[in-house]
């Protein structure tokens, strides 16, 4: 019995040092990209944003609002006051729709974590997410076009944690909050990776997320509901599937429901959207999941 767990123990550790050698770098730029962009860029972002209250692009403004989106370094809790702030000052509510949309799917920190994934799957993830949230704004204005889509009431001005004087300093006390914040989801993404590829046959990625690749977008997109927690967690996990046999498309269905879903976004969103909003918002991932992930399959 010792024998067996000790040999268990050996094989698992050389599965869960290699995932981590593989991506540890990765995540290690993503942390620095994250806090650079949050202590020296983030007012810069925002306020170019803002700048777009001031152009007359009508529906075309949910293209630059959804590149700016994935360009904010600020999670769903930090968005939101942001998107608040701008509402008050009279930004469309279509072009908010567009900047929250992308920004839940996809920041800075992120786009170098999905490098780990592949060239193929970086700029899938990148496009797929910048069209979701063009897609968003333009149905926001659509369907809303006389009427706010969001209620910001209650949310403040967003308060910045980074007030130290000095930048370094305030650059380290960032990036140490980041380093709290992902590391220990980022490593239970590396443990899972490694169970996976001990224990789980990759034929049965093949056969569940590959061959039958309809149902695979679809398992992909039901799954990206309950197993995303963090999304450095979740790169481990994803490099093995696709290591496996996992479809492009599916994976592409798995990177939009997953963050769109994490539960606490949400809890946010719930508040900001009321609930028949909020329905409507979990419909259009579920939907534009499953759409990009049959259309991604059929392009690659």
């Amino acid at each position: 019995m010792l024998d067996i767990l000790r040999r268990e123990t050996i094989y698992l550790w050389y599965y869960f040092s290699v995932q981590l050698e593989q991506i540890f770098g990765y995540w290690v730029l993503g942390m620095v990209l994250g806090s650079a962009i949050s202590v020296f860029a983030k007012d810069k972002l925002h306020g170019l944003f803002q700048a777009l209250c001031g152009k007359r692009l009508g529906a075309l403004g949910v293209i630059p609002a959804s590149l700016l989106g994935i360009a904010s370094p600020l999670c769903m809790y930090g968005t939101i006051p942001i998107a608040a702030s701008f509402s008050r000052q009279g930004m469309r509510h279509d072009w908010l729709a567009a900047f929250m949309m992308s920004s839940i799917l996809l920041n800075p920190q992120l786009i170098l974590y999905s490098a780990a994934l592949g060239p193929t799957a970086l700029w899938v993830r990148i496009i797929s997410c910048c069209i979701c949230g063009a897609v968003a704004g333009w149905l926001v204005g659509c369907f809303f076009p006389q009427q706010s889509f969001f209620d910001f009431t209650g949310f403040d001005d967003p308060v910045s944690r980074d007030v130290d004087s000095n930048l370094l300093i305030r650059f380290l006390k960032n990036l140490g909050r980041n380093i709290k914040a992902t590391g220990p989801m980022f490593l239970l993404g590396v443990a899972l990776s490694a169970l996976f590829q001990r224990y789980v046959p990759a034929e049965w990625v093949g056969s569940l997320f590959g061959e039958n690749e309809g149902f695979g977008v679809l398992l992909a997109a039901t799954i990206g509901v309950p197993l995303y927690a963090c999304g450095g967690g979740t790169i481990p996990l994803l490099q093995a599937w696709l290591m496996d046999g996992m479809s492009m498309g599916s994976a592409a269905s798995f990177m939009i429901t997953g963050p769109a879903t994490k539960i606490t976004n949400l809890g946010a969103l719930k508040i900001a959207l009321g609930a028949k909003h909020f329905a409507l918002y979990l419909a259009f991932v579920i939907a534009f999941s499953l759409v990009t992930g049959l259309v991604v399959n059929w392009i690659v």
